[in-house]
């Protein structure tokens, strides 16, 4: 490939995720598939990287190391295959992420299997390693990916059916499925999904954009419930409503009206069992952290909502957190009241926290799913 040893790119991956303990160890066959359906075979021509202001393309012919500097950018690292409005709108997703969420599925050789959201292709690809030729259906939304998505799968040696629809609806033709999976994120798991199930069997789906659970159908058909699984960020379903407005255009249209010490540690907003709690409490509030403080040793945070409200945490190990904020809503205190909420329930882990579906209604819960507390928005 232009001089390129694409073969040095897969095994550096592989060894970085040995060496960071990601290849899951109950799923030995998720490495094998990667090995057999290398994630560059369904990485297009073109692809996507941020340049500081905007995605800017890379394409293979003119620049193939550049490629696959892209496509294999890290194990941490997702790969932009479409970019709509100058926003990503379609991913190969991080190996990481990838091998989790196959690892949550337990999906075994001669189950049927449904995924929503081709994308690329490549992790459905991945099933039909696992579940043999001809048991894995997938849709996706947008007609032009599915295309090419076929056709890379027919390049890879792998036979299995890519069908153009709303993942939404599920696929009722081969239902029921012993396994169901989305690669893109849902606010509310549809109720078509469990329908479209057998009774124990799995259904894994990214929630909310911030991890994914893994829901098993109760034996009478009627509900699905499960636990949480791991972090990761997810790219909505096509049908999901928009984020509003950025978090700089709130706060160049609403001047700050309060400065006020802040009761906790803003650094502890790196912990992902506590920004997962303020996603469940907080569910239109957006929370992004990055490093702060003249010794490097402080963290900033940055909330809005979208709509008209935003708020900055900023704190050191040198002194005391200070945060401002402006808006209708006061953020800052928004959050304080669910971190205290969290607190009071003894600060249950991400893995304490699992769902369940019913054709009425979908909730959270912690620790046991009969008797445990529901956690909502507050």
């Amino acid at each position: 490939m232009g001089g390129v040893d694409i073969d040095a790119y897969r095994r550096r991956l592989a060894a970085d995720m040995a060496s960071r303990g990601c290849w899951p160890e109950e799923s030995p066959w998720v490495r094998a598939a990667v090995d057999a359906v290398p994630r560059d075979l369904f990485a297009p021509e073109r692809v996507w990287v941020w340049g500081g202001e905007e995605y800017v393309r890379v394409d293979r012919a003119a620049d193939p190391r550049a490629w696959a500097d892209a496509v294999y950018a890290g194990v941490y690292d997702s790969t932009v295959i479409q970019v709509t409005d100058g926003l990503p709108t379609s991913s190969l997703s991080c190996v990481p992420v990838v091998a989790d969420m196959l690892d949550s599925l337990m999906p075994e050789p001669g189950h049927r299997v449904l995924e929503l959201g081709t994308g690329a292709g490549w992790n459905a690809a991945l099933l039909g390693v696992r579940a043999g030729d001809g048991r894995v259906a997938s849709v996706e939304f947008d007609a032009e990916l599915a295309a090419a998505a076929q056709e890379r799968i027919k390049n890879a040696g792998a036979e299995l059916s890519v069908r153009v629809g709303d993942g939404a609806l599920g696929l009722r033709e081969g239902a029921p499925y012993d396994r169901l999976i989305a690669t893109y994120a849902v606010e509310e798991v549809p109720w078509a999904w469990v329908e479209q199930t057998r009774p124990g069997g799995r259904i894994v789906t990214p929630w909310g954009r911030l991890g994914h659970v893994a829901l098993t159908v109760a034996d009478d058909g009627r509900s699905a419930s499960g636990w949480m699984q791991g972090l990761g960020m997810f790219m909505p379903s096509r049908y999901a409503t928009g984020q509003g407005r950025a978090f700089h255009e709130i706060r160049e249209a609403v001047p700050p009206e309060t400065e006020s010490p802040f009761p906790r540690d803003p650094r502890t907003l790196a912990d992902g069992n506590l920004l997962f709690v303020l996603r469940v409490l907080l569910p239109d509030v957006r929370i992004t952290t990055e490093p702060g403080g003249a010794d490097g040793t402080g963290t900033t945070a940055r909330l809005h909502d979208g709509r008209s409200s935003w708020a900055t945490l900023a704190g050191t190990a040198a002194g005391p957190a200070v945060t401002r904020q402006a808006g209708p809503r006061r953020l800052a205190d928004d959050v304080v009241r669910a971190w205290r909420r969290w607190e009071d329930a003894g600060a249950p882990s991400l893995y304490d926290f699992g769902m369940t579906r019913t054709p009425d209604e979908q909730y959270i819960w912690s620790g046991d799913r009969h008797t445990g507390p529901r956690w909502g928005p507050v």
